[in-house]
Order: C-alpha cells, then sequence, then structure tokens
C-alpha cells in the first residue's frame, strides 16, 4: 500500500512527507517497533486527530479504529470527561514530585475493584510495573528465578526478553540484540496453557523460583484463552512451593469486566501489574496486592522503586475519570458490541471461505488465519500471515484500522455504534475474501 496523495489535514504536512521526516530523525521513523506496519508491509499511518470510535491520519482521512491506543482507550478517542480531567489538571501544573489527591483517590478505585489488592503503587509504564513486580518477589522470596510463558508480554526489561531454551526446565537465551545472556540466566520461559511444564519447572528449579508471571488472557500474541486448569495450576503450584503468583492484567485490568480477568476467573493472584486503561490514555503502570508485600517497596521496605514521573498527576486525573464511568451497564454495552463484532466477522469469514478463526475474551478480540483457535504462542506464530497482511490492508482500504501485526488484539470501544460495527463486518467480507487472493 501507498499513501494516498490526499491533501494534508488541517494545515498539517501529509503522511508521506511527515513519515519520511520521521525516518531521518527516529530509528524506523517510529519510537516503538510495531508503528512501523513492518508486519503487514504497509506504509505507517501518521494519526493526526481522534474522535470517539474514529481516527484521522495526516492526511485527512478517517478510519474506524479499532487499535484505540492498543487498549489503552475504552471510552473512544477525545472522551469529554476524561479531556476535561486532564484539562483542569493541566491547569494545575504538571509535575510536581509530590502526592496528590487524585492518586489517592484512583488507588482506592483500584483497591475496591480488585479483591486481591490492599496497596498498590503507580509507575509511568507497563515496563516498570514488570520490573518492579519482579524486584518485589526476588525481595519477598530472596529467590532469583522468573517464570514466564512464550508469547505473554510483561515489558521490554531483559529479563523479560527472553526466548525458551532447549528444554522444558532449561533456563532461557536472549530474546533480542542487546540483552546480555546473564539477563535472562535467571529466566525460564514455558509454553502458554501447558501446565506440566510449569510442573516440571518446579520440579527442578522449585526452590529458586520467585515468581510466575502470566498474562491471565493473552493479549499480546493476540487473544489466546487459557484452558480451565491453566492459571489454576500455576496459582496452586505457586502457593504449594512458595513462589508468588503475579498475573499482567495491564491489558485485561478494567477492560475485562471492573474487577479484571483475576475477578472473571475467581483467582486472587499475590500481585498484579495494571497498565493503558487506568490511565484514561495517559502513560501509567501500576502494581498491586497484599499489604505485606507491596509494603516490602521503599520507603517502608528494603526493594527500591522510584520515578519522577511516577503517578503522573494528569494520568491520575484521566484515570480516575475514566473508572467513575466504567459501570456495569457500559461493560454490558460494550459486551454487546464485541459479541456482535465476534458473530459477524466469523459469520464473513466462513461465508468467504477463509481460514480464519475470531477469538474473543469480553470486550477484546482477535482475527487468526489458523484452522482453529490457537491455545499457545506456537500455534498463533503456524498462522498465515500472508493472509492476515493482506486482510489488513483490505480492511484499511476500507478505512477500518486494525493493529498492524498478527499478535495484536482489536479493541472496540464504548464510542463504537452497532452502525460501525455492521461497517466494519461489510469490510471484513471484503477482506476475507481478498485475503485468500
Amino acid at each position: 500500500m501507498t499513501y494516498p496523495s490526499t491533501p494534508a489535514h488541517a494545515g498539517v504536512a501529509g503522511s508521506r512527507a511527515i513519515f519520511e521526516r520521521a525516518r531521518e530523525l527516529l530509528p524506523g521513523g517510529v519510537s516503538s517497533p510495531a508503528r512501523a506496519f513492518a508486519a503487514v508491509e504497509g506504509d505507517p499511518v501518521v494519526a493526526a486527530s481522534g474522535t470517539g470510535s474514529r481516527l484521522t491520519d495526516a492526511d485527512g482521512r478517517e478510519y474506524l479504529d479499532y487499535i484505540q491506543g492498543f487498549g489503552s482507550i475504552i471510552l473512544g478517542h477525545g472522551d469529554p470527561l476524561a479531556t476535561s480531567a486532564v484539562q483542569k489538571a493541566a491547569g494545575r501544573g504538571a509535575v510536581f514530585g509530590l502526592t496528590t489527591a487524585d492518586e489517592v483517590k484512583l488507588a482506592e478505585m483500584i483497591v475496591e475493584a480488585i479483591a486481591s489488592v490492599e496497596r498498590v503503587r503507580f509507575l509511568a509504564s507497563g515496563t516498570e510495573a514488570g520490573m518492579t513486580a519482579a524486584r518485589i518477589a526476588r525481595g519477598a522470596t530472596g529467590r532469583p528465578v522468573i517464570v514466564k510463558f512464550e508469547g505473554c508480554y510483561h515489558g521490554h526489561a531483559d529479563e523479560f526478553l527472553a526466548s525458551a531454551g532447549s528444554g522444558v526446565a532449561t533456563f532461557s537465551i536472549p530474546g533480542t540484540s542487546g540483552v546480555p545472556a546473564s539477563s535472562v540466566s535467571s529466566t525460564i520461559v514455558l509454553p502458554y496453557n501447558d501446565p506440566a511444564s510449569l510442573r516440571s519447572a518446579f520440579e527442578v528449579h522449585g526452590q529458586d523460583i520467585a515468581a510466575v508471571f502470566v498474562e491471565p488472557v493473552a493479549a499480546n500474541m493476540g487473544v489466546v484463552i487459557p484452558q480451565a486448569d491453566f492459571l489454576l495450576a500455576i496459582s496452586q503450584l505457586c502457593a504449594q512451593h512458595g513462589a508468588l503468583c503475579v498475573f499482567d492484567e495491564v491489558v485485561t485490568g478494567f477492560r475485562i469486566g471492573r474487577s479484571g480477568a483475576q475477578g472473571a476467573f475467581g483467582l486472587q493472584p499475590d500481585l498484579t501489574m495494571f497498565g493503558k486503561v487506568v490511565g484514561g490514555g495517559l502513560p501509567v503502570g501500576v502494581v498491586g496486592g497484599r499489604a505485606e508485600l507491596m509494603d516490602l517497596l521503599s520507603p517502608v521496605g528494603p526493594v527500591y522503586q522510584g520515578g519522577t514521573y511516577a503517578a503522573h498527576p494528569h494520568a491520575m486525573a484521566s484515570g480516575t475519570a475514566v473508572l467513575e464511568v466504567l459501570t456495569e451497564g457500559l461493560y454490558a454495552d460494550l459486551e454487546r458490541t464485541a459479541a456482535a463484532l465476534e458473530e459477524g466477522l466469523a459469520e464473513a469469514a466462513a461465508s468467504a471461505g477463509a481460514q480464519a478463526c475470531v477469538v474473543r475474551a469480553a470486550t477484546m478480540l482477535s482475527v487468526f488465519f489458523t484452522p482453529s483457535p490457537p491455545r499457545d504462542f506456537a500455534e498463533v506464530q503456524a498462522g498465515d500471515r500472508k493472509s492476515f497482511a493482506r486482510f489488513h490492508a483490505s480492511l484499511r482500504e476500507q478505512g477500518v484500522l486494525i493493529a498492524p501485526s498478527p499478535y495484536e488484539a482489536w479493541f472496540p470501544s464504548a464510542s463504537h455504534s452497532s452502525a460501525d460495527v455492521e461497517a466494519t463486518v461489510a469490510a471484513a467480507a471484503i477482506a476475507f475474501s481478498s485475503s485468500s487472493a
């Protein structure tokens, strides 16, 4: 796909000119790899503005947007309540380096909503949340080893950028250049949805495992649903061996209902990571858990963590405004929207004869070009990426924007209407037909 020759939007330079300049100033022209659109072999979208379910690019072209800030936006772009809250906060100042009332209020809302959380520590990103949770776990247990699962993303700290070793219970190898082997020498990477592999890891390394990290519903390899016994096995094995169970709900927190994935599954992890929705579209990271674990953090305990931008006042104000309106009624409406989208996409794929499936977890979903819903990262990787790229390009040509990667989710917002869903399904019917061309 190439940039259209349309006029620039509202006096802004067009997408081509902006991105050509970006490539001179930013590695690959982006500040985060997915924005390069390399996985779908397309030209990057240069965003200019967003309103509700729609995003407008720098060429003035409007899209129905299902990226929604990779799940950070749940009410829709430019929501009046969130916007007003940020404007008022900006009028009061920027960074104070001090506690604010909105910080306390947002903490109260999280603690009230999530049964496993008694205290929280605010940070500036999900990556910091992962780093801090690992540090708490090691401080609490005196053990070095972290266990994670293939396809789950817990931020780009070195210890989490790991690839599986040569066997189920072996330590990992660096997953990217720039990560020394020593940084992942205490990380074990296992297959998702495979409790047997976790049992084996505990049998071999149980006395050294500080924590097991998991996305309770995987969202960073596309939406992969946990099998019935998987999360329960993690919780039980951690308790049995004195390790901490850490749920990464950066994506699912306040997205899969107000109590998150853990509420939906009736489980209580030792620690939970939050982000995205909690910041109302502004940068945020959160670690929460039982008081005795959280009080290991300085200045109360011996585990250090700090940050100038932690609990940024604008993010605290925006997050509070958003969480205040996330009622059961709103979640029910959003669930209906997501269910209608899932049903329509599945019917469109079947009608087109596409080898594709739609996987939904509450208010987020993925389209996989696989014969059946993937159960782990290996099955996700076996999907037809060329077909996905053609599908993505066709949707974009028709004014529907989804994440530029087969490993991401769709995020319908509260602003997506039934007419939006109908338009999306109609576009998908054409896109599924073109994907197999």
